[in-house]
């Protein structure tokens, strides 16, 4: 093949891959200049949440062990035992494995009896409980499931969505059955978790770093670079004098 048609075919594949990969460049260059003149603290909502309630040494708590053999068979697998509150309520959490089906459990840690999943109004107080400041309920929604796109995805679902008015303008996820409070969702949130989808180019979970359109972009990268390289030497008269 003459010099000419693979100096024309080089640059060719160069030009358009750099334009493919230019968008993505500055996709990746968009969410990075977000990511770094951003607070973390901020998107998560930790400056918005109070403290943990502090368990009380006064108390006699129930030990595990009287409830475990009333509540739970012998083929259950205990993967967590937790003691916290809810409602200021001393619980034992349990995480168990039951007919491979994952389950969670709340125990008054006073009386040993098992406490029912979260009502609406208690969901609402856990929520507003865990609020650092004073704000209005715009909406309330009870999730039983949630899509891939959903910014409460891969967590434990029946829930409640509590969004709150300024100053707060936050939407709290309450569970259900862990009796606590999930994760917080803001504006802010929201256009880090799209970028985030962006920078990794996982479209369904975001946190997948080996998909294959990830791969396929690293690959044309070095291609579009060695392309690059390619066309300086075939073309530099620099070179091609010391050759001649």
């Amino acid at each position: 093949m003459k010099k000419s048609r693979i100096v024309r075919l080089t640059r060719k594949w160069h030009r358009y891959l750099g334009v493919i990969l230019g968008i993505q460049f500055l996709l990746w260059t968009i969410g990075g200049l977000y990511f770094s003149w951003t607070t973390i603290d901020e998107i998560r909502g930790d400056n918005l949440k109070n403290e943990v309630p502090i368990l009380s040494k006064d108390v006699n708590y129930i030990t595990p062990t009287n409830f475990i053999k009333q509540y739970f068979n012998s083929s259950d697998r205990i993967t967590s035992l937790e003691l916290t509150t809810v409602l200021e309520q001393p619980v034992y959490r349990i995480t168990f494995i039951r007919n491979h089906e994952k389950s969670v459990t709340l125990i008054d840690a006073i009386t040993g009896k098992i406490r029912k999943p979260l009502q609406e109004k208690e969901a609402i107080l856990v929520a507003k409980n865990t609020l650092n400041v004073v704000a209005e309920i715009k909406d309330i929604e009870y999730l039983k499931t949630t899509g891939n796109h959903h910014e409460y995805r891969n967590r434990p679902l029946p829930a409640y969505a509590i969004s709150f008015q300024e100053p707060a303008n936050t939407t709290i996820y309450v569970s259900t059955e862990y009796g606590n409070v999930q994760t917080f969702r803001n504006n802010q949130w929201r256009i880090f978790d799209f970028l985030w989808m962006l920078h990794t180019m996982d479209y369904q979970e975001r946190d997948d770093f080996n998909n294959v359109v990830l791969r396929a972009f690293s690959l044309f990268g070095i291609f579009t670079i060695l392309s690059g390289f390619g066309l300086y030497l075939l073309t530099s008269k620099t070179f091609n004098r010391k050759k001649s």
